[in-house]
């Protein structure tokens, strides 16, 4: 049975998704709906462990998470997702430099599509990984919500 619950920061709310004792899924959706505002939300060990190391990751707390995840995709996807959680905190890498880390240089879309397909946000830092020449590109919860976490990194 999936269990999730909310956390809020500056730019709104993220919804952490914990399914047979592990992190599944982590991602913005901005602002609750009224309802969902007054819905409560399951609670178990991991889900308060994992909203008190985001809360921390938000007030600039914590560079690290030591959380429980499983992550399902395919054996390219997830060399990618490893990669990612490589990426040390307040770094970016271009597409291409994580190509390059997972073993295929010319993988740089399929590296995109990965990224783009990561279930945990933050926790696997696909927000790290920026445009060879430095943009911000590709971030499935919005361009500004990436500059948002990189600049929430920079600063700390």
């Amino acid at each position: 049975m999936k269990s999730r619950t909310y956390v809020k920061c500056k730019i709104g709310y993220w919804e952490l998704v914990e399914e047979n004792g592990k992190i599944t899924a982590l991602d913005f959706i901005g602002e609750l709906a009224e309802d969902e505002k007054e819905m409560t939300t399951n609670t178990n060990p991991i889900l308060d462990k994992g909203k008190k190391q985001l809360e921390e990751y938000f007030n600039g707390r914590r560079q690290e998470f030591s959380l429980p995840i499983h992550l399902e995709g395919t054996a390219f996807q997830k060399r990618v997702w490893q990669a990612l959680q490589e990426i040390p905190y307040g770094t970016t890498k271009s597409y291409q430099e994580v190509a390059e880390n997972v073993g295929n240089k010319n993988s740089v879309r399929a590296v995109g599509g990965a990224n783009n397909r990561n279930p945990i946000s933050i926790i696997v830092p696909c927000h790290r990984v920026i445009g060879k020449d430095g943009t911000l590109v590709g971030y499935g919860g919005g361009l500004d919500v990436k500059a948002f976490l990189l600049k929430l990194e920079a600063t700390r």
